[in-house]
């Protein structure tokens, strides 16, 4: 009999958006004002240095994604080049991931709300578990159903932030953006590294390649609009937000509040805080989406325990990653509301991750490259040599992927000699 298979629905459109999704998180809310006070108009340098980065690494997993249509995404690739053992290894260091970050994600997303319209503290983590669960929910009826509203909620972002864009651009003044270099060179690489922080996300829809319609066409259309949109909308916040100094109040507001509100007045805080809802939305639907089947593909495989290889009888979605994530972000929020856990050292440690993760995707595509033209070979070097000089200014978090590759090797010798698990349908 048959493996029941992720039903083939995602077109480039619905792509594209996933794709946005997981990359345009909570970063855009507060990065282009924290840049702009460390290294003053010359950040936008730093933003428009990131924005063009972005494209060697997503045409490089977009090649891979292609050519190897696979729901385990980079986890396959390195299998591919690497053999079983360096799979399983990259299967765990996922692990450490998108469970941390997606609550991290919401968490953060519900601080700026709550911010923004002076809602009391606990309202923060009932609003932060009302995304997730929502997101969960929707998931579980299926990608064709998840992805359409993942295009409305960007349409109203793009609306939104274009607005709020537009309406303060005649506010923007020259003297603004001089001097430019305020804090040195070494500023402006400072805060690129920050901002590396709001391009994590591509390898998510490498995820998603079984569930395409036509990978081969809408995985290269996905790769190019996608990075195309974020870079703009990034550089264009940069840009506005240093011609009109939305940065840096002795008040403290939040800092696209102060943007919206040049331009639109009391009227911003509510646009503002629906933006912010928004944007965390995506962003958590986005990196479930491709979580997920990641975490199903490596059940199938007898990677993981044979339960998160379930599928809805009815749907095909992976129910048993989904069920899995809601225990976890359960636990998460309940420590964070326990213990008050400060997000911006915790997102640290899944963001190694993805570096890692990054440098082991460039590594399998330079491998699995052999014989091709030389172009094909040279763009991964670029998001590769970035990966690496990063990683060292991780701090202690650079002991987070050892650990976790530690652990995905020790359990990987007790899989090697043990055939793929039989398929298990979920009968709820």
């Amino acid at each position: 009999m048959a493996e029941p298979q992720l039903k083939r629905t995602l077109t480039w459109v619905e792509g594209t958006a996933m794709a946005i999704g997981a990359v345009l998180g909570s970063g855009v809310l507060i990065l282009p004002a924290i840049t702009a006070q460390q290294a003053g108009p010359a950040s936008i340098f730093s933003w428009l240095l990131m924005s063009l980065l972005a494209f060697p690494l997503a045409t490089t997993l977009g090649r891979l994604g292609v050519k190897y249509p696979h729901a385990g995404g980079i986890v396959e690739y390195a299998r591919l080049a690497f053999g079983q053992t360096a799979g399983h290894i990259t299967a765990w260091l996922f692990l450490g991931t998108i469970p941390i970050g997606v609550p991290i994600i919401a968490l953060v997303g519900a601080n700026y709300v709550a911010g923004t319209f002076g809602l009391p503290q606990w309202n923060i983590p009932f609003l932060a578990a009302t995304m997730l669960f929502a997101s969960l929910a929707l998931h579980r009826r299926g990608l064709e159903v998840a992805s359409w509203i993942q295009v409305f909620i960007l349409l109203m972002i793009a609306i939104l932030m274009v607005s709020a864009i537009v309406a303060a651009g005649p506010h923007i003044r020259i003297r603004n953006f001089y001097p430019v270099l305020l804090h040195g060179w070494l500023a402006v690489g400072t805060s690129a590294v920050e901002i590396f922080w709001c391009f994590v996300g591509w390898e998510m829809v490498a995820h998603l390649a079984e569930e395409f319609r036509d990978p081969a066409r809408d995985l290269r259309r996905t790769f190019l609009l996608a990075p195309t949109l974020v870079g703009i909308l990034y550089v264009a916040l940069s840009i506005v937000t240093v011609g009109t100094h939305a940065y840096g109040s002795v008040e403290g507001g939040a800092p696209l509040s102060q943007l919206v509100g040049i331009g639109l007045g009391q009227a911003g805080s509510m646009i503002t805080g629906g933006v912010a809802l928004l944007i965390t939305m995506v962003a958590i639907h986005g990196n479930i989406a491709g979580f997920s089947r990641m975490v199903y593909s490596q059940a199938r495989a007898g990677v993981f325990p044979s339960f998160l290889g379930r599928l809805h009888k009815r749907y095909n979605t992976p129910t048993g990653p989904l069920v899995a994530l809601g225990a976890d972000f359960a636990v998460v929020l309940t420590i964070y509301t326990v213990l008050h856990v400060d997000l911006g050292t915790l997102i640290t440690w899944p963001s190694t991750l993805f570096l890692v993760l990054y440098g082991i995707a460039m590594l399998s595509a330079l491998k699995l490259s052999k014989g091709q033209g030389w172009l094909q070979r040279i763009i991964p070097f670029i998001p590769l040599l970035v990966s690496a000089g990063l990683y060292p200014l991780s701090g202690w978090a650079m002991l987070y992927p050892l650990l976790l590759a530690g652990v995905g090797w020790l359990v990987s010798r007790r899989h090697m000699s043990k055939p793929s698990p039989h398929q298990h349908m979920d009968t709820a």
